[in-house]
């Protein structure tokens, strides 16, 4: 018996095989877009997923003002923000935010859905929200995928 042949491969940052995958928001809704856009950054899907490793996909996300959110989430739901002086904290809608800023709607989402430390910041770099159908890199040839395909 080979008992080489059992041992558990740790990915680092030399071995992770990173994609740019592209993924279209419309119709889709909000909570469940976040929770597999987050596991597509974290690098859950991968079969070399290793904790306390960037070894998650880069992700674009278009088409982020035809976001849907189910029940009264669109009137009901506050975002807030601060601008830096006293008494400055700002709320507003989900509709709101969505006319003047529809990235920020799902970028927030998923930063929610990230880990709270350095590897959630880095992980949340790895993520691009457009508003439209246009993205700016083309470059990278990424790879369009179908959320419903993914658990």
């Amino acid at each position: 018996m080979d008992t080489l042949s059992y041992k558990t491969i740790s990915a680092n940052k030399s071995t992770v095989d990173k994609q740019w995958l592209l993924v279209d928001a419309e119709g889709q809704t909000l909570g469940r877009l976040a929770s597999k856009v987050a596991k597509i950054l974290r690098g859950k899907y991968k079969t070399n997923f290793t904790p306390h490793v960037d070894c998650g996909d880069n992700v674009i996300v278009i088409n982020a003002e035809k976001i849907d959110m189910s029940g009264n989430k669109w009137d009901d739901k506050e975002y807030q923000r601060y601008t830096g002086y006293p008494g400055g904290q700002r709320s507003a809608s989900a509709k709101e935010v969505l006319e003047k800023h529809p990235e920020r709607i799902i970028e927030s989402s998923v930063k929610g859905m990230l880990p709270k430390n350095k590897l959630g910041a880095d992980l949340f770099r790895n993520l691009k929200v457009y508003a439209g159908a246009e993205h700016g890199q083309e470059a990278q040839k990424p790879k369009a995928i179908n959320l419903n395909d993914y658990k």
